[in-house]
């Protein structure tokens, strides 16, 4: 059995996010790699890794669903790429602290198809508002949960 890994969506994760993971990652020594199309800021930490990929359309979105499995945690707020990684068994966290659910990926899908209708018709526009103190609090609560269960199993 391998150790269960955090796989970090990290072209558009929040820096404070970053150093949120790096910090649990020099705490536990559990693995994270982060997964982006250039080189990130990393600090030297035995436990954290960089995967740079290619650009291109959800080039590191593929890279994260060919490597993730089962116990695994991916940091993603791409909800397609949370979907696939937990049908292959693996828990999924945005970075604004919001855990995904088998309960909940389809309604958020179908959500965020009609959004993106929305917004190709110029009827909606605008990305998310910057990352408050409930949003980064839920993001380290349901990190720390999943680093102690994974402590426990």
């Amino acid at each position: 059995m391998t150790e269960a890994t955090i796989w970090v969506d990290a072209d558009a994760c929040p820096k404070l996010v970053r150093e949120i993971l790096c910090r649990a990652a020099e705490r536990t020594r559990v693995p994270v790699t982060f997964v982006a199309n250039q080189p990130l800021g990393l600090p030297r930490v035995p436990s954290v890794r960089m995967l740079v990929v290619s650009s291109g359309f959800d080039v590191a979105d593929h890279a994260i669903v060919e490597r993730a499995g089962a116990g695994d945690l991916v940091i993603t707020s791409d909800i397609p790429l949370a979907a696939e990684v937990m049908a292959k068994g693996a828990d999924a966290l945005s970075a604004r602290g919001e855990k995904f659910s088998h309960d909940t990926i389809r309604g958020q899908l179908n959500l965020r198809d009609f959004m993106d209708t929305m917004r190709s018709s110029v009827m909606v526009g605008g990305g998310p508002p910057p990352l408050g103190l409930s949003e980064r609090n839920a993001f380290a609560k349901h990190l720390d949960r999943w680093l102690a269960h994974r402590r426990t199993a």
